[in-house]
């Protein structure tokens, strides 16, 4: 409890957690995806840029203390594009992904799904994450629409065509009784949902692996631009993206499984869609900032697996990268 409420320093764009940390990069970004901040009103999110303006311009007023300061830029990073400068539409923020996403969840994990019902919640969930995708990019460079386009419709079809796919099998899988074909049903989404998710990866930040990403010295100095630390980056997001949905899509089939036994839901059923939706969501506020916590957001690759060039380059025995969400 002492760590989560001493105040550490303020410092203008960092965290106040360690980022080196598993514990450190949970901490921050459960602040991240906070929902408290969607109801920040406009004069708050005013009065929270002009503090850190002024603490930028060293004309801050006297008595502010630094967690007025933590908590000011914890507001702004979850309403403002930190490129743009413009706010975020709300159910594209971070904060808003838990809330806004649960009742997409609970539509791809409805039992007895039809392939209209299918087809409607995997590109319903696709289109959402796209969004979300798009709205919290980095803008430091201009992007072409084409290429989210085409990573929003490479994963719209992949994840469309596995559901589907596995849906079809399932019915015509003789062996299984009805009441088994149903369970199985159930995590048909993780396959789709993750294998679209790795497709939307590839697909938007492709060019990453012909051109290179930027590497950086202790200094923060960039010492060249590598393709072998564009590939760690791709791995390392999209393995972040297939751990995402496991205990979204994985934990509430086996755990209704579980509570549809009790006596309470078996003579209520009219209870089983809430309960469902409250372990969905359970489950997504848990999974979220787990999966997005596994990997720093710089990370570090010891400078031997770098390209001679680059090697060359510095005398450290690491260099960063920034992996990107």
């Amino acid at each position: 409890m002492e760590e989560m409420t001493a105040c550490p320093p303020f410092q203008l764009g960092k965290s106040r957690f360690d980022q080196n940390t598993f514990s450190g990069r949970l901490k921050h970004f459960l602040e991240v995806i906070d929902p408290r901040t969607l109801f920040v009103s406009q004069s708050h999110l005013n009065e929270s840029v002009k503090l850190l303006d002024d603490f930028k311009h060293g004309t801050l007023p006297p008595g502010v203390s630094d967690e007025q300061l933590w908590q000011a830029q914890k507001i702004k990073q979850a309403i403002i594009h930190p490129d743009t400068g413009e706010k975020i539409f709300m159910p594209f923020r971070m904060s808003g992904y838990v809330p806004f996403g649960t009742p997409i969840v609970v539509g791809l994990l409805l039992p007895n799904q039809t392939l209209a019902s299918t087809v409607f919640w995997q590109w319903l969930n696709q289109s959402h994450n796209a969004c979300v995708n798009y709205s919290n990019r980095n803008a430091t460079k201009p992007t072409a629409a084409s290429k989210f386009l085409l990573g929003y419709l490479g994963a719209v079809t992949s994840a469309v065509s596995i559901a589907v796919g596995l849906n079809v099998l399932i019915q015509k899988a003789s062996k299984f009784s009805p009441a088994t074909r149903v369970l199985v049903q159930r995590f048909v989404p993780f396959p789709a949902v993750a294998s679209a998710n790795v497709c939307n990866v590839v697909l938007m930040r492709h060019t990453e692996l012909s051109e290179g990403i930027d590497v950086l010295d202790t200094a923060g100095n960039v010492v060249g631009t590598s393709k072998i630390a564009a590939k760690h980056a791709l791995l390392e997001t999209a393995l972040t993206r297939v751990v995402l949905p496991m205990p979204i899509l994985v934990l509430p089939p086996v755990i209704m499984a579980f509570l549809e036994r009790l006596p309470l839901l078996q003579t209520h059923r009219k209870l089983v869609l809430p309960v469902h939706s409250l372990v969905c969501l359970a489950a997504f506020g848990l999974a979220l900032p787990l999966a997005i916590s596994l990997f720093p957001q710089m990370s570090q690759i010891e400078v031997s697996q770098l390209e001679p060039e680059i090697a060359m380059a510095t005398d450290g025995e690491v260099v960063t990268y920034n992996k990107g969400l």
